[in-house]
């Protein structure tokens, strides 16, 4: 068993209930030296109750996968301001895949324009979130994506996170 099916196998409880603590892995991949938000990110999620696992600063796409693997993580959040999202979100999308990880849900954040959504989408990326999301919006996404059967990287293109929906 992987990911979500094994953490909550091994607590004896059912992946759709958020009263055991979630592993989140938030990474920074590439060049980008910023890591103030994903440390804010970092933070908050903590303080939600789940354990948070940050990488550093540039961290390779097989770098971030080992982690996500090492640390059973449930999630990934990646964190861009680079502007190399566009390469690094989806490569690090089908490298989970090549693994056999499609059952980790993941999550953008940064200085990502709205134009550059739809293919990230498109590479199992389900939330994007930019500068002045609250805590409470990344906490709701997590709570909504861990219910769903088809959230995880592998399930293709189909649902993405829409807090307006």
């Amino acid at each position: 068993m992987r990911g979500i099916q094994r953490l909550f196998h091994n607590h004896q409880s059912n992946p759709r209930d958020m009263d055991q603590p979630l592993r989140i892995v938030i990474a920074k991949p590439g060049l980008d030296g910023h890591d103030r938000g994903a440390k804010v990110v970092a933070r908050a999620l903590r303080d939600a109750g789940h354990e948070v696992i940050y990488t550093g600063l540039r961290r390779t796409p097989e770098q971030i996968i080992e982690t996500v693997r090492d640390e059973d993580a449930v999630l990934l959040g990646l964190s861009s301001l680079s502007g190399a999202h566009g390469h690094l979100f989806p490569r690090i999308c089908e490298t989970l895949r090549e693994h056999n990880m499609g059952d980790v849900i993941v999550f953008g954040g940064g200085i990502i324009p709205e134009d550059d959504w739809p293919p990230l989408f498109e590479a199992g990326v389900r939330a994007l979130f930019g500068p002045g999301t609250t805590s409470e919006e990344m906490v709701e996404f997590i709570a909504t994506a861990v219910k769903r059967d088809d959230a995880g990287v592998g399930h293709g293109a189909g649902w993405h996170w829409n807090p307006s929906a």
